[in-house]
């Protein structure tokens, strides 16, 4: 019975993965050359979070991923340093 519950968790996945990688790709590839003036600009944020956030979302990961490495790596010199004496 967990299968069919792992499938509609993955359909949902997988749904909203494609409508935010659409919505990205629409408002950092077409809606630059769209009017200001036009009612599809109202959709959509301005330009400059299209970088920014992204940038920020990987500084925050590539940060989060360093700082778990040097906790394993502190835990696994304390450990070593134990057993060693």
């Amino acid at each position: 019975m967990a299968g069919i519950n792992d499938k509609a968790v993955g359909a949902a996945l997988l749904g909203i993965g494609s409508f935010v990688f659409a919505y990205y790709s629409i408002w950092t590839l077409v809606i630059p050359f769209v009017d200001e003036d036009h009612p599809a600009r109202s959709l959509f944020p301005p330009q400059w979070y299209a970088i920014a956030v992204p940038v920020f979302l990987l500084a925050a990961g590539i940060t989060a991923l360093f700082g778990f490495l040097s906790l394993v790596m502190l835990k696994s010199s304390k450990k070593s340093a134990k057993k060693s004496t």
